[in-house]
Order: C-alpha cells, then structure tokens, then sequence
C-alpha cells in the first residue's frame, strides 16, 4: 500500500499540471536550426480544430502550417494518444515547409511553457524548439 502511494505521489509530482493543460493558444517561439544551430524566433498559433489541432508558426516572414493530434495521461500510469481534447499535455504534428514535410512533438512543462523536438524530411537531424505562452 505505501509502495503504490509513493508511486502515485512521485507520477503526480512529475505530471504537469492539469490546470495549465490544452496547448490551444499563440506562443512566442524560439528554436535552433538542425543545418546550422542558429537560434530562430517566431509565433506559434494552436488550434484545435475538430478532432485535430492546427498550428501555423510564423518564422523569419515564413508561415508554416501543420496538423496535429494530443496525447494526456487517462491513469496514473497510462498514456494516451489520440483525439484533441482540453486535457492534452502532449501534441504530435505533422507539417509541411516549402517543398519539404516535417514532424514535431511538444510536451507541456510544469511551468506552463511547451518544449519539444523537430525533424524535417530527409534530415539526419533533429533539433529542439520552446514555446511560451503569450499573456
């Protein structure tokens, strides 16, 4: 019984919170490039948009459009993906860039803003990008 107590306190304690959950909103964006590791800046616009997200970031006088689906815990230890939903602390979005496509993943952080992770096609690379909340 305390083994399942710690165990639950210690998942609740690295669960973001509920309260910030739903990645729908317009975030200031910074990122670094996977061909040069110069750090770019921008916007981000998240949707959600029936079952699904849209987010269109604003980079560099480019606009970029991607769709994309959520993911939250649905127990103490099961993670779900699937439909958008207001309780999402994880989306997955796929996008396209010019004559390219790419695929990113974000998961929410305790304070509220969203790190995540970036590729694009036919890169042997990936890189990061942060995105904070406007007010």
């Amino acid at each position: 019984m305390l083994r399942r107590c710690l165990t639950a306190a210690v998942l609740l304690a690295l669960t973001p919170m509920a309260a910030m959950a739903d990645p729908v909103g317009i975030y200031d964006v910074v990122g670094t490039n996977p061909d040069n590791g110069g750090e770019y800046k921008g916007t981000a616009e998240v949707k959600r948009t029936g079952d699904t997200y849209s987010v269109t970031w604003s980079i560099g006088g480019s606009d970029f459009v991607g769709t994309g689906l959520g993911a939250k815990f649905v127990s103490e230890t099961r993670f779900e993906t699937g439909l958008a939903t207001p309780d999402d602390i994880a989306i997955s979005v796929g996008y396209v860039a010019n004559n390219t496509f790419g695929v990113a993943m974000y998961f929410e952080q305790p304070d509220g803003q969203w790190e995540g992770v970036w590729t694009y096609g036919g890169s042997t690379k990936a890189t990061t990008e942060k995105w904070f909340r406007k007010k």
